[in-house]
């Protein structure tokens, strides 16, 4: 059985897992934001709201991540934007993140956190 050259695959696995959650991220300042696509949850909210500012960090960082520019720090916002959110929207109504839709953001947090630390992987507009 021929071994996995992880010096090779590492790099483009990270790369994967920042683009896709990047591009998640950026879907949900776009609902926010722009209410698109129709029907999805929770829809275009005010822009001077706090969910407005989330939906700004959620549309400026996910892009940023995406695309592989200043990715720690954009990530390292992104990850505190996350915690804020669970605490404050999700964790009040139930502790249990099943129960309280908080599913998501405390992935989002997690992955950003460790993009904050790990960097982009392969294939960024920038590295850093």
């Amino acid at each position: 059985m021929a071994s996995i050259n992880t010096a090779v695959w590492a790099p483009r696995a990270l790369a994967a897992l920042r683009i896709v959650a990047g591009l998640l991220f950026l879907a949900h300042g776009v609902i926010k934001l722009f209410g698109f696509p129709e029907g999805a949850q929770p829809g275009q909210v005010e822009l001077a709201s706090l969910m407005g500012v989330g939906a700004v960090i959620e549309l400026v960082t996910g892009s940023l991540i995406l695309l592989g520019l200043f990715v720690r720090p954009a990530a390292f916002l992104a990850s505190g934007t996350m915690a804020v959110a669970y605490w404050m929207f999700h964790a009040p109504s139930s502790p249990y993140p099943a129960v309280n839709g908080g599913d998501a953001a405390i992935l989002f947090c997690f992955i950003f956190l460790y993009l904050a630390a790990a960097g982009g992987g392969a294939w960024q507009l920038k590295k850093g």
